[in-house]
Formats: C-alpha cells, sequence, structure tokens
C-alpha cells in the first residue's frame, strides 16, 4: 500500500510545474497541497507506478480548472499583463502562458501533462479522460497552435528566439 507521504515526494515537483503553467506560482502552490490533502482523505487506487501518477494529475488537473473557473466568475485576472520592462526571460515566461492560455484548455493540459511533466500519452489519457488517439492528436494540435501563437511574438524567429 502507498501512502500520501511517499506519493508526495514522487510528485510533488511535475504537479507543481504543470499546475504552474496553468494557475502561476502562489496558487500552484495551493492547488498541490490541496491535491495531496485530497489524497491522504481518500484511499490511493491499487494501480501501478504510472497509473498512479496519471490519477494525481487528474485530482490536479480537476482543481486546477476549478480555479481557473471560479477566478473567471470572480472577474480575477488569472495570468498579470506584462508590461515590457522586465528581463527577457520574464518577458520569454509572459509571452508563452499568454501563447499556453490561447489554446483550448484540454489541449493546454495534454500538452503541458506531456511537455512539463513528461506523462506518458497513456498517463495523458487517464488523466484528461480522453483516448490515446486523442491525445496524440490534441499533443499535435497544441503544438502548432503555439508554434503559430509564437511565431507572431517579438523575438521570436524561424524557431528560435533572440
Amino acid at each position: 500500500m502507498v501512502d500520501a507521504e511517499v506519493l508526495f515526494t514522487a510528485h510533488r515537483d511535475g504537479l507543481f510545474r504543470y499546475l504552474c503553467r496553468i494557475v502561476g506560482q502562489e496558487d500552484a502552490r495551493e492547488l498541490t497541497q490541496e491535491v495531496f490533502l485530497r489524497v491522504a482523505r481518500t484511499e490511493v487506487p491499487q494501480i501501478d507506478e504510472g497509473g498512479r501518477r496519471a490519477w494525481l494529475f487528474r485530482i490536479a488537473r480537476n482543481l486546477a480548472l476549478n480555479h481557473v473557473r471560479d477566478d473567471r466568475r470572480k472577474g480575477t485576472k488569472v495570468d498579470a499583463a506584462h508590461d515590457g520592462s522586465a528581463p527577457p526571460t520574464q518577458a520569454l515566461a509572459a509571452v508563452l502562458r499568454e501563447a499556453l492560455s490561447s489554446l483550448n484548455p484540454v489541449d493546454r493540459d495534454v500538452f503541458l501533462m506531456r511537455e512539463v511533466s513528461g506523462l506518458s500519452y497513456d498517463e495523458i489519457a487517464f488523466a484528461c479522460q480522453l483516448t490515446v488517439d486523442a491525445v496524440r492528436s490534441r499533443l499535435h494540435r497544441g503544438r502548432q497552435q503555439l508554434r503559430t501563437a509564437l511565431a507572431g511574438s517579438d523575438g521570436y524567429r524561424d524557431g528560435s528566439w533572440r
């Protein structure tokens, strides 16, 4: 039997990185804690490690979706606007956040789970309640849309940052 502490140690960083891209660093800390509070209150399913990781990401994704929905209802903007005075790495982060927010939420989640957190297609399919073929399709579409969105940004030319 696996307990919440073992899962926390093994998966907190990946969950936190995933949540940061959706809700920002401060809210990601709170949501990461909430994931593991929920895990501590329930019985961890008796499935393999990949299945448990997918299960954790499903919890995190649902919490993030609820958080974004609540912020929209309150009229709170999740990402702060970029004013152009930040260093280049912060400017790049702001452009990337904006490009990610322009994606369909499911496409964004599939992309982040794969590229930021390294989940397998099977794990993403479980976490997002999709088929593996749908994951492939959404990942391809998300990558194309990000390329298009980033190509229109200042400093991004021919697939590289200048």
